[in-house]
């Protein structure tokens, strides 16, 4: 059986463009992109569209923007593009007059291997977990979230000081390598879904809060590492610095390294030499790199260390 595919493409960050634009290059029929609203950002909060509205833009693709996905004007709208496949790329949950409406279904690329890692962060808590390998699943939507039937799979391996913005870019490649696959075989009828297997020790991916983004410095210095990397660069891990006149400041570590030592300090404790900034947790301590102060840029250790002091009692908690 051979399908001639109409595609409406969903997706809003980065990750998305990457996918859309290897479906252009591919040739791929485009018949629109469904993307989230404009959005006010940066200090003068001026409207700014989404990385994949820019790109559909630039290719003179159809857009919308629904505020609700389950608006009539929308729908209405979304059934003259007359598509008979949906994919979806980092968008959001999906209603189910939306997903069933193409005669070949909806599918989604999640980055990771599923049925691990469901939820809205995946990249970030396979690195903060010292994971050793992740990947991309392209799978059936249905009515819960990341459980659908798998079409396929790849696997990526996870390097030693990998951060989320290095894990974001290799998934993003392969991801792009499996959506065309996964388009060839539903254009083949080939492509044969397979439910995802039932297991009791299932990891999620949680959406990333300020409350499980703070560091805890009574951990083991390789937990802290992995989650400093985890959440390097977006949306960066943090930790409030206590310093001199009981002042606290959240700080952001965008980088770091461990040293293992045996030491008597509490956890979060400050150590500085004129090079160095260091901080004690469970097992040695963690070799601050890229730090931010509040209202101040991003820098490395050394540039901090030339215009800003710590006092004796200082500590990260």
């Amino acid at each position: 059986m051979q399908n001639d595919l109409r595609i409406v493409f969903m997706g809003t960050p980065e990750f998305a463009v990457g996918v859309l634009k290897e479906m252009m290059g591919a040739g791929k029929n485009i018949v629109g992109v469904i993307t989230a609203p404009d959005r006010p950002a940066g200090r003068g909060r001026k409207l700014m569209a989404s990385a994949v509205k820019e790109y559909a833009i630039s290719k003179n693709l159809k857009v919308l923007q629904p505020t609700n996905l389950k608006n009539a004007s929308f729908i209405k709208e979304l059934k003259k593009l007359n598509a008979n496949l949906q994919v979806v790329v980092a968008f959001r949950m999906l209603p189910k007059v939306v997903w069933q409406m193409p005669e070949l279904g909806t599918f989604n690329l999640h980055a990771s291997l599923l049925p691990q890692y469901r939820g809205a962060a995946p990249i970030n808590w396979a690195i903060i977990n010292n994971e050793k390998k992740t990947g991309v699943t392209t799978f059936f939507i249905d009515e819960k979230i990341d459980t659908g039937s798998i079409i396929a799979n790849k696997e990526v391996t996870i390097e030693e000081n990998e951060t989320a913005e290095t894990l974001h870019d290799k998934l993003m490649d392969k991801g792009s390598e499996l959506v065309l696959e996964t388009l060839e075989l539903i254009e083949k009828g080939k492509a044969n879904p397979v439910p995802q297997p039932e297991t009791s020790n299932l990891k999620e991916a949680p959406k990333l809060t300020p409350e499980n983004t703070r560091i805890d410095w009574t951990k083991k210095g390789e937990e802290i590492d992995a989650f400093i990397r985890g959440l390097s660069p977006y949306p960066a891990a943090w930790a409030i610095l206590h310093n001199n006149n009981n002042e606290e400041l959240k700080t952001k570590i965008y980088s770091a390294s461990f040293e293992r030592s045996e030491q008597n300090l509490k956890p979060g404790r400050i150590l500085t030499s004129k090079k160095e900034v260091k901080v004690s947790c469970a097992d040695g301590f963690i070799i601050i790199n890229e730090i931010q102060l509040p209202g101040k840029r991003k820098m490395d250790i050394s540039s901090l260390l030339n215009g800003y002091s710590f006092g004796e009692d200082s500590k990260l908690s």
